[in-house]
C-alpha cells in the first residue's frame, strides 16, 4: 500500500556539490558580517544623518531557518545603527557585536560562550576585516561581489550578491549539509 503522505512530500530543487556539503557538515554556529553580506554594502543617510539600511527578506528567513535547524547565527559588524538592531531583534538573533573592527575576539568569545570551537564554525564576509574569522572557521563563504582576497579564502562563493539573497544561499547550503533542510521545507509544504 502506498503512503498517502508520499504525494504531499516536496522534493527539494536545491543541489550542492557533495564535496562542498561534506566540508560544511558539523557546523553549529555561523558568523555573519552585515555591510556587503546582509546588505548590498551601500550606505544611505537621512537628512538628519541617520544610517538607513536595506535588508533582503530571503536572507532574513534563512537566518530564522538556521535557528530552527539548530545552527546559531551570530552577527559581528564594524558599524552600528538602530535599523540593524531592529532587524536583528526581529530575526531573533541573540548574539551580535556592533562597532567591532577586530572581529576575531568577538568570535572567540562566542565560541567559548556556546562551548564550541572553530571546527564547528562557519563565516560569511566580504572584505578584509572578515578575513581573521573566515580563515579560522571550518567553512567560509563569500558573496560573489566580495573583495578578491575574501573570495580567495572562501570555500563557497554564492551566485547571489551581498544583500540580494547571498546569505540565504549560504543558510540553505548549511541546512542541506546538516540534514535539516528537507524537514524544514516539509513544514512549509504540507
Amino acid at each position: 500500500m502506498t503512503d498517502p503522505n508520499a504525494l504531499l512530500r516536496h522534493i527539494p530543487a536545491l543541489n550542492f556539490d557533495p564535496a562542498l556539503l561534506l566540508k560544511a557538515q558539523g557546523i553549529r554556529v555561523v558568523f555573519f558580517d552585515v555591510d556587503g553580506v546582509l546588505t548590498d554594502g551601500g550606505l544611505l543617510f537621512s537628512e538628519g544623518g541617520e544610517t538607513l539600511k536595506r535588508f533582503n527578506t530571503l536572507d532574513g528567513h534563512g537566518i530564522k531557518l538556521l535557528q530552527q535547524g539548530g545552527i546559531t547565527p551570530v552577527v559581528i559588524t564594524g558599524r552600528d545603527s538602530k535599523p540593524l538592531r531592529v532587524r536583528l531583534q526581529a530575526l531573533g538573533v541573540q548574539h551580535a557585536y556592533f562597532g567591532t573592527e577586530d572581529k576575531r575576539p568577538a568570535a572567540e568569545q562566542t565560541l567559548t560562550t556556546l562551548g564550541l570551537d572553530w571546527s564547528q564554525a562557519a563565516a560569511m564576509g566580504d572584505d578584509w576585516p572578515d578575513l581573521p574569522v573566515m580563515r579560522r572557521c571550518a567553512f567560509a563563504c563569500a558573496p560573489v561581489n566580495a573583495h578578491t582576497e575574501v573570495l580567495a579564502v572562501a570555500h563557497h562563493v554564492t551566485t547571489a550578491r551581498g544583500g540580494e539573497g547571498a546569505a540565504r544561499e549560504f543558510c540553505d547550503l548549511l541546512l542541506v549539509a546538516s540534514g535539516r533542510y528537507v524537514d524544514l521545507l516539509e513544514q512549509y509544504t504540507r
